[in-house]
């Protein structure tokens, strides 16, 4: 549906007016050619599990409705079908001795294609991490894992790709073989490529841009035909970003190169601990408020990271001695002097980093340090958002340690206590990808912590050198974009005298490396650029624009004497229907 209102704008002079109307169309839903992508996931646990997505796609017997048909023993397990009170029918694993001993089932897989797995889980006692895995010809592919519980049915949601076609065997598998697993509604669906490429396609058109209807009509409300409308994206709305050093103070043309492509900035080292105090009591915050100084002369925004950071490697040579008193007080003193420093001028914070690998501030202050250090945090700032930042759980579905379910697990200890009202908080994955991004398992652990309704980023984006890095790096940026829970993308590859990280994507004269090209070629296809229509017989000019702030030049060749330009903001509506906007341009004939 859409809808044109025009506005009665009164004469004020003899002039000819132009009246451009702007009519937004949202739709709640989104056609595909084939079949569809399903990004739901659950994070609670149900009584009873929901239905198989895709119908179990490629798995037999997929509901359990027909008994074991279809599934079989994987190890030592003995397993067997099982109806609960209120009917629902499953499989269950007992008996079993070693991790991977559970149901299993036959099934043949092809290179080519892009696989994404469910299944719902529950386990006979206390809880228990259960994954899923497939033996294939080129080993055992994990397509991921959840912490499974005793009494509700938990959705394990993951994917994978494959090698090479061939037989492959799904089974469970779990360390704690004291538990029984119990398994329902298993679905495992294959989509092509340009199935794959569709549903982002189609998620990009209908969350990150909108159909905009411009019409040029006189002041007697006939449409004029043949108008020329050039529209030029002057500045986007999805926060897209890079980190920076201080290298940038001193270097014109890194000025320019970030400036041009960027509106987020992630200071690399500046506002860490170890930067701003590296002799106990002796802070020096010289840096990193030029830098701030520089990112707001030029509009960019900054994410701030980080207030602490849990892998004892990186704490100032002097906090890793002191006593758990002394530490608690210097934490505190930390958190008090950074949070209130730069309260209202970063737009969010990573408050204790990578504290699912590492664990130094909870070994030594208790269970609940990083808790108590949002809450200290969101004590001196109720406003910004709070991050969990971490890696690998994107991009490697073989860590346990930082999974989707780990994830969510340890967030949830963090809003627990913090209590409601805590103020906003948020979920960072880094995205420092060592090898060919797995797609599939990619989008469906983003699925998964999307189930939380909390704002996800992207935050510190790179790919390690290997055959076909730019190209995983496009792949990447193109599949999170993609994503509807993707609030902002930070990537990580800017060019530093000390070196990159793990990828750079200039040289040091900032002239584009493969991958900066396809920076900049991912930014081309999220702006327009030099967009030009002529407005039909109904004086109407129809385009798909991403979300931003835009300039739109009217001119005609007999009708105008000289062009005009006026301003247009192009924003997702609460409307789900519409969103109508009206500009007004007067000319002289």
């Amino acid at each position: 549906m859409h809808e044109l209102i025009i506005m009665k704008v009164e004469e004020k002079h003899s002039l000819l007016r132009f009246l451009l109307l702007c009519s937004v169309l949202l739709y709640a839903g989104f056609a595909v050619e084939g079949l569809s992508y399903d990004y739901t996931a659950s994070v609670e646990c149900l009584e009873k599990p929901l239905r198989p997505q895709y119908g179990g796609g490629m798995i037999l017997n997929p509901d359990l409705n027909d008994g074991l048909k279809g599934w079989s023993v994987s190890g030592g397990a003995k397993i067997e079908e099982r109806v609960s009170g209120g009917g629902n029918r499953f499989i269950v694993a007992h008996s079993r001795s070693h991790k991977n001993d559970s149901v299993s089932q036959k099934l043949y897989m092809k290179k080519d294609k892009l696989y994404t797995f469910s299944a719902w889980i529950q386990v006979s006692s206390r809880s228990a991490s259960v994954a899923a895995a497939f033996r294939t010809n080129g080993g055992v592919k994990y397509a991921g894992a959840i912490i499974a519980e005793t009494g509700c049915w938990s959705m394990l949601k993951g994917g994978l790709t494959v090698e090479g076609s061939g037989p492959a065997q799904l089974y469970f598998e779990s360390n704690d073989t004291s538990v029984e697993i119990w398994v329902d509604s298993v679905s495992l669906q294959p989509f092509t490529k340009e199935e794959w490429r569709t549903h982002q396609d189609q998620s990009v058109e209908k969350t990150r841009k909108t159909k905009v209807r411009l019409q040029a009509v006189d002041g007697r409300g006939n449409p004029v035909a043949g108008a020329k409308m050039a529209v030029t994206l002057a500045k986007r709305s999805f926060p897209f970003g890079a980190v920076i050093s201080d290298y940038i103070l001193q270097n014109t043309a890194f000025q320019n190169w970030f400036t041009s492509r960027f509106s987020v900035a992630t200071f690399a080292n500046e506002m860490k601990w170890y930067s701003t105090e590296n002799s106990p009591g002796v802070e020096n915050y010289k840096v990193a408020d030029d830098m701030l100084q520089f990112c707001k002369q030029n509009g960019i925004a900054v994410r701030g990271h980080n207030i602490l950071w849990d892998d004892p490697k990186y704490q100032p040579s002097w906090v890793k001695s002191l006593s758990p008193g002394d530490l608690q007080a210097a934490v505190d003193r930390r958190i008090n002097s950074i949070a209130s420093r730069y309260k209202g001028q970063v737009i969010a914070w990573d408050v204790v980093n990578e504290n699912l690998h590492f664990s130094f501030f909870e070994d030594k202050l208790g269970a609940s340090a990083s808790a108590a250090a949002f809450q200290k945090t969101r004590q001196i700032d109720g406003t910004v958002e709070l991050f969990m930042n971490d890696y690998n759980t994107i991009e490697e579905r073989g860590d346990g340690a930082s999974s989707p379910a780990k994830y969510l697990q340890k967030l949830g200890e963090i809003q627990a206590f913090l209590g409601s009202g805590s103020g906003p908080l948020a979920i960072g994955l880094e995205g420092h990808f060592g090898s060919a991004p797995n797609l599939p398992y990619v989008r469906s652990s983003i699925d998964t912590l999307a189930a939380k309704n909390l704002p996800i980023w992207v935050t510190e984006v790179d790919v390690s050198n290997m055959t076909d890095q730019a190209m995983h790096f496009q792949q990447i940026l193109e599949e999170v974009h993609a994503h509807p829970a993707v609030k902002g993308i930070v990537t990580w590859g800017t060019w530093d005298p000390r070196g990159c990280y793990r990828m750079c994507l200039t040289d040091g004269n900032f002239k584009n490396l493969p991958t900066g090209d396809v920076l900049d070629k991912i930014l081309g296809q999220w702006s327009i650029a030099g967009m030009v229509g002529v407005t039909d017989a109904n004086g109407v000019f129809e385009a798909s624009l991403f979300h931003g702030d835009y300039e739109v030049t009217i001119s005609h060749p007999t009708v105008m004497k000289s062009s005009l330009t006026q301003s247009l903001k192009v924003v997702p509506s609460a409307d789900t229907s519409h969103q109508t906007t009206v500009l007004l341009v007067e000319v002289s004939p």
